[in-house]
């Protein structure tokens, strides 16, 4: 079954400004994540975001980026938007990953039961819980 993997993003965290790109061993929180969702055999990987640092980060370290609305009241609202901007058809599955999850198991979006899944159209989602690798 293939899917693609959109990974909400944003800077303007109340509790942790710019954690997307805090440095874990070298290298953003959020390159990361992307490293994680590519592994996964996702057919695309994309982050969206309002924030154009976050979208600098993607885009140097080989991701899509699809910039979004700053006025999202959650990250599942922000994938609706992009998804709606990707064109993605009705019937294709959309993994949401976190954005400050770098520890997901790759694993965890080729069995896309473990992770959120975004119903389109629907527009509906479910959280699930992820699994982490011990790494």
């Amino acid at each position: 079954m293939s899917f693609v993997v959109l990974i909400p993003a944003r800077y303007a965290s109340s509790r942790f400004p710019g954690k997307p790109l805090a440095d874990l061993g070298g290298k953003p929180m959020i390159a990361r994540v992307c490293e994680r969702a590519a592994a996964s055999g996702a057919l695309a990987v994309h982050v969206a975001t309002d924030d154009e640092r976050i979208a600098a980060v993607v885009r140097s370290h080989g991701f899509s980026v699809v910039m979004t609305r700053a006025d999202h009241a959650s990250g599942t609202d922000r994938l609706a938007e992009a998804a709606r901007v990707l064109r993605i058809v009705d019937d294709e599955i959309v993994v949401n990953v976190q954005g400050d999850d770098p520890l997901v198991a790759p694993a965890c979006a080729e069995r896309t039961q473990t992770w959120t899944i975004i119903g389109l159209p629907p527009r509906s989602a479910s959280g699930l819980p992820g699994k982490r690798d011990e790494a």
